[in-house]
């Protein structure tokens, strides 16, 4: 019987995380699912990005990184559910994970986003993060992204005023 948490899949378990954006859905939505090459740049990381293919409901990109024991490829393909979610798929010669993102309406002109998601090893190397500490990493990468992406919402609020006068 399986552990609580996992599946029979051999995917080890789910991980999950909830972030609050001071920003409205909308916002949230297109500023999560613009995938850009600089996108490394907001996560304090040195991958380079390509995008393959953007069109209204699908996006994939590939993500390549040099580490000191060897190169980090991935491809995924992220699939938008608009107005509020959206799906990925990856694969990449160290791991394959699967990721559902789902937006919530909050009060005030916030939003909740919870990323739930599952990842399978190809390679094991080294020591792996426990599920506490994924999730901590990943949870801290969004506050990331939270801050950035609050930053833009109120500069664009700015840009907007400054076209009305």
């Amino acid at each position: 019987m399986p552990r609580k948490g996992t599946r029979r899949t051999g995917d080890g378990p789910e991980y999950r995380i909830r972030v609050t954006f001071r920003v409205p859905l909308k916002f949230a939505f297109d500023w999560c699912t613009d995938y850009t090459p600089d996108d490394g740049k907001l996560e304090g990381e040195s991958y380079r990005r390509w995008i393959v293919e953007r069109t209204s409901r699908r996006v994939v990109f590939e993500d390549l990184e040099e580490a000191k024991d060897g190169w980090v490829w991935s491809r995924e393909t992220v699939t938008l559910h608009r107005p509020n979610r959206w799906h990925m798929d990856g694969i990449g010669n160290r791991r394959d994970v699967t990721a559902d993102y789902v937006l919530t309406t909050l009060p005030d002109g916030r939003t909740q986003l919870e990323l739930r998601w599952r990842r399978r090893p190809r390679v094991r190397i080294g020591e792996e993060l426990s599920k506490a500490e994924r999730e901590a990493s990943a949870l801290r990468a969004w506050k990331r992204f939270a801050a950035a992406m609050e930053r833009d919402y109120k500069g664009s609020r700015r840009s907007a005023g400054h076209a009305r006068q």
